[in-house]
């Protein structure tokens, strides 16, 4: 996500911070520069152009270029301006005073429309609340079943009809199964089309007209850059939206629609979506994206999602383990399933600040699924006991796995190095962390 914008004003800006003094010149050339990178990430030209006019005004003040540290500064202004097109602050859905709250979700085919409404209802889910799944997308044959077996997976409510071809009639009879059901939270997955068309529009304003939404989400397609910017802007003239959901951002290395779309249409984005998987969904924080974009990380995304993944009570009996020289390979396989399950492991290390300046890191996830098949095929002896792991145990682990011996003999040095260290937590400081992850 970002990754050439992010590469490219990482930089640009390097250089500003590597000089003692700055003169109007240098910033002037830098901002050439970040336009040009900007313009080749696909951001819109009008929302580049007040950028950099917005940049270059604050930088070029005397406070800036004479104070200690100038450099530093520019990159300060340019991540505020960078926050400030993005949205400033994080904006949450708008919930009903008087449930249930009904949120329209809209969009072009392929987009990722039925999925995302899945994946908004689990967070919703997640904070206590009584999702309900509405499946108006009567075009689409395997869209209703996409969403019943999605609603399954989730185990939240859906309604949907095989008895009448009009949306606006299942999304009023969605209502009433709300309030019958006592659901406070109502998702229509409405109709897309390959391209706006007229009747799209009317039927998207006809179930709009008829349910009165609290929110009128626009589901749009990352990767498609500029195209994703004008769709958002036709969707916001002709039917008036609320908010915006991205999605495919894990695949944008470009970023052009997130550094677009909200200053073309002044709407704001809501959340993200970062994988296929269920729960890759996040809010959109301005601050921590700008973050992201110059490089310097996102350890409060980081934290949150290592929060959701490791439960305390495990932590604290993992810890016990640690402290009485108990870890086993098992524990290690559990620790490794957890991390894979924050997500992408280049997104995570992405979060990292300073990470995106390593150069020739390359991030195999394959190699995780190896180190499990490894250890699955260790009896329950050897797992506890990586002593008993002589030449002939060793050839049958590799052969059960599907791996090389020379693999095995490195999960199990890897594994005795991390014991070691861990055995010299208490009290110690400044450790190495042993190659345990695949990059």
């Amino acid at each position: 996500m970002f990754e050439n914008i992010s590469e490219k004003l990482d930089s640009i800006l390097r250089k500003l911070k590597g000089k003692g003094l700055l003169t109007a010149e240098d910033v002037e050339t830098a901002m050439k520069e970040i336009r040009l990178a900007l313009l080749e990430a696909d951001v819109n030209f009008k929302v580049v152009k007040d950028l950099i006019e917005s940049i270059k005004s604050k930088a070029v003040g005397e406070e800036v270029l004479e104070s200690l540290t100038p450099g530093q500064q520019v990159v300060k202004i340019v991540n505020t301006e960078l926050c400030e097109l993005l949205g400033r602050s994080q904006s949450k859905i708008a919930l009903s005073p008087n449930p249930p709250t009904v949120i329209m979700m809209i969009g072009l085919q392929g987009s990722g429309k039925t999925t995302t409404s899945a994946k908004l209802a689990r967070l919703f889910k997640k904070e206590g609340r009584r999702p309900l799944l509405v499946a108006c997308d009567l075009q689409r044959p395997a869209a209703i079943e996409q969403l019943r077996t999605l609603a399954r997976q989730l185990e939240v409510g859906i309604y949907s009809s095989l008895d009448t071809k009009d949306p606006v009639a299942v999304a009023l009879e969605s209502l009433d199964k709300a309030k019958v059901e006592a659901n406070d939270i109502v998702i229509i997955d409405t109709a897309g089309r390959l391209h706006i068309d007229e009747s799209l529009m009317l039927e998207l304003k006809n179930i709009k007209e008829k349910v009165a939404p609290k929110e009128t989400l626009l589901v749009a397609d990352s990767m498609t850059g500029q195209d994703a910017v004008t769709i958002a802007k036709h969707f916001n003239e002709q039917i008036g939206i609320d908010g915006i959901i991205l999605t495919k951002m894990d695949g944008d290395a470009r970023g052009g629609a997130a550094l677009s779309i909200r200053a073309v249409t002044q709407k704001p984005i809501k959340f993200i979506g970062v994988g296929e998987k269920i729960d890759m969904l996040e809010p959109f924080y301005p601050d921590r994206i700008a973050s992201r974009i110059l490089g310097m990380g996102d350890m409060l995304s980081l934290i949150e999602q290592a929060q959701q993944s490791f439960d305390q009570r495990e932590a604290e009996t993992l810890q016990k383990r640690i402290l009485e020289d108990s870890f086993t390979f098992d524990d290690l396989r559990e620790q490794l399933k957890k991390i894979r399950s924050m997500g992408p492991l280049e997104s995570i290390l992405g979060m990292i600040p300073g990470f995106s300046k390593i150069k020739n890191v390359n991030v195999d996830e394959r190699e995780f699924v190896k180190i499990e098949a490894i250890i699955n095929s260790m009896t329950l002896k050897e797992k506890t006991n990586h002593n008993l792991l002589n030449g002939s145990r060793r050839k049958r682990i590799a052969s059960g796995s599907g791996t090389s011996v020379a693999d095995v003999n490195r999960v199990i040095k890897q594994y005795v190095e991390l014991k070691k260290m861990l055995k010299m937590f208490k009290g110690k400081k400044n450790l190495k962390l042993p190659k345990m992850f695949p990059f």
